[in-house]
C-alpha cells in the first residue's frame, strides 16, 4: 500500500511537477505564432487555432476537474501530459491547417486536464499526513514561483533555441526549410517540449502516490463526474469565500487579457518595427514571469505582514490594479518616462497577481474537501479564461490609448474591493486557522 510522502517531500514533488508541466508550454510562447505563420496560415487562421485552444479548455474545465475527483489526480495529470505531448508533436510537424488546429485544441485539453490535479494532490497529501489544519500557503507559493520560473526560462530558451542551433534568421533559408521538410527552425522548441513531456508523464506516474480509490467502472465514472461538478457549483453558490475567489480569478483574467493583448503593440511602437518589438516583448514576458515568481515567493510574508490571508489577497490585487493604472497613464503619452512608467506598471501587475494567488488558494482549500477540490480549481481556471476572452474582445473594440487599460484596471479593482468588507462567512471553517 502506498504511503503518502511527508509534507516536505510532497512539496518538492509538487514543485517538480509544476516545473515539468509548464516548461514545455513556456518553450512555445516565443515561436508559436511565427511557426503557424511560416506554415502558411493567415492571421485569421492563426486566430482560429488560438480560439480552438481557448474553447476546448473552457469546455472541458469542469468535466475534467470532476474526473480528477472521481478517478484520481495521477491518472488525469498523466493524461494532460499525453495530450500536450501529442499536441506539441502535431503543431511542430503539422503542415495542414486542420492538423495545427487539432494540435492547439489538444493543448487546450491538456490545460483543462491539468488545472486542478497537481495542486489537489499536494493538498490531499499534506492533509493526509498533518490534518486539515496543516499550513498550505508556503507549498502553494513555491509551486506558483516554480511555475513562473519555468515559464520564464522556457520563453527565453524557446526564443533562442533556433539561433543556438545555428539555424539563423535568414528569410531565404527559412523559406527553403519550409518547402523541403517537416521540421522548421521554429519547430525545435516544440520538439524539445515534447521530450520534456515524456519526462513529466513518467515522473507523475512514478512519484505522485495517492491512496487507492474504490474500484469503478466507466458507467460509474460517467455518473460521478456530473454529480461532482454539480456539487462544486453548489458550493460556489452558497459559500462567500469560494465566490470571492472565483470572482478574483475573473478580475485577474481581465487584467491579464488586456496586458497580453496590448503590450505587443506598445513594444512595436516603442522600438519602431514589429520584429524588434517582438524581441522586446519576449524580454518583458520573461520579466513578468520573474515578477510573478517573486510575488508568489512573498505570498506567505504578505500574509504575515497584513495579519491574515484575506488582507493579503486584497493587497496583492490592489498592487495589480495599481500596475494597470500606471499602464493606462503611460499610454496617454510617449517618451522615455512613459516607457519607464509602463514597464513599472507591467511588473506590478505580475507581482501583485503572484502574491495574491497562493493566498486565494489557501482560503479556497480551507472551504473544500478532497471530493471536490479539483473541481473547485477547475472552476477557478474557467472563471479566469472566460473573463479573459470577454475582456480581450471588449478591449479590442475600444480606441487606442488609456481606455482599454482602464477596463482591465476597473475589473481588477472591483475584484480587490470584494475583500475589503469584513464578513464572518469569510472566516475559516471551525477548527481551522487563517494565519
Amino acid at each position: 500500500m502506498n504511503r503518502a510522502p511527508d509534507p516536505h517531500a510532497a512539496r518538492r514533488r509538487y514543485v517538480t511537477v509544476c516545473v515539468l508541466y509548464w516548461l514545455p508550454l513556456g518553450l512555445t510562447i516565443a515561436p508559436l505564432i511565427l511557426l503557424l505563420s511560416e506554415r502558411g496560415l493567415t492571421l485569421a487562421a492563426v486566430a482560429g487555432c488560438l480560439a480552438a485552444h481557448s474553447l476546448t479548455a473552457a469546455a472541458l474545465e469542469l468535466p475534467t476537474g470532476g474526473l480528477s475527483d472521481v478517478l484520481g489526480r495521477r491518472v488525469v495529470l498523466a493524461a494532460a501530459g499525453m495530450s500536450n505531448l501529442a499536441a506539441l508533436i502535431l503543431v511542430a510537424l503539422g503542415t495542414a491547417t486542420w492538423q495545427l488546429a487539432l494540435g492547439m485544441a489538444l493543448v487546450g485539453a491538456g490545460r483543462a486536464l491539468s488545472s486542478g490535479p497537481a495542486e489537489a494532490w499536494y493538498v490531499d497529501t499534506v492533509h493526509a499526513r498533518s490534518g486539515p489544519g496543516a499550513e498550505l500557503r508556503t507549498g502553494l507559493a513555491r509551486g506558483a514561483s516554480a511555475t513562473s520560473v519555468a515559464l520564464a526560462c522556457g520563453t527565453l530558451l524557446g526564443g533562442a533555441l533556433p539561433w543556438l542551433l545555428g539555424l539563423g534568421p535568414d528569410p531565404g533559408a527559412r523559406l527553403s526549410a519550409a518547402t523541403s521538410g517537416l521540421v522548421l527552425p521554429l519547430s525545435w522548441p516544440l520538439l524539445l517540449g515534447a521530450a520534456v513531456e515524456v519526462v513529466f508523464v513518467l515522473y507523475v506516474l512514478t512519484s505522485l502516490h495517492e491512496p487507492p480509490r474504490p474500484a469503478t467502472t466507466p458507467v460509474r465514472v460517467l455518473r460521478g463526474v456530473p454529480a461532482t461538478v454539480a456539487g462544486g457549483l453548489r458550493l460556489a453558490a452558497r459559500d462567500a469565500v469560494v465566490r470571492r475567489v472565483l470572482l478574483s480569478a475573473a478580475g485577474a483574467g481581465s487584467a491579464l487579457a488586456v496586458v497580453e493583448l496590448l503590450t505587443p503593440g506598445r513594444t512595436a511602437v516603442l522600438t519602431g518595427t514589429p520584429e524588434s518589438g517582438a524581441v522586446l516583448y519576449a524580454g518583458l514576458a520573461c520579466a513578468g514571469f520573474a515578477c510573478s515568481a517573486l510575488g508568489a515567493h512573498l505570498a506567505p510574508l504578505t500574509a504575515r505582514l497584513t495579519g491574515e490571508g484575506r488582507r493579503a489577497v486584497l493587497t496583492g490585487l490592489a498592487v495589480c490594479a495599481g500596475g494597470l493604472l500606471l499602464l493606462a497613464t503611460s499610454a496617454a503619452s510617449s517618451g522615455a518616462a512613459s516607457a519607464a512608467l509602463g514597464a513599472t506598471g507591467f511588473g506590478l501587475v505580475y507581482l501583485g497577481r503572484g502574491a495574491a494567488g497562493p493566498n486565494e488558494n489557501e482560503l479556497l482549500h480551507r472551504r473544500v474537501d478532497g471530493s471536490g477540490r479539483a473541481t473547485a480549481l477547475s472552476a477557478q481556471s474557467l472563471s479566469l479564461q472566460l473573463t479573459a476572452a470577454l475582456t480581450g474582445a471588449a478591449a479590442g473594440f475600444l480606441p487606442p490609448g488609456p481606455l482599454p487599460w482602464l477596463l482591465g484596471a476597473t475589473c481588477m479593482l472591483a475584484a480587490a474591493l470584494l475583500w475589503t468588507a469584513h464578513d464572518r462567512r469569510l472566516c475559516p471553517v471551525p477548527g481551522l486557522r487563517d494565519a
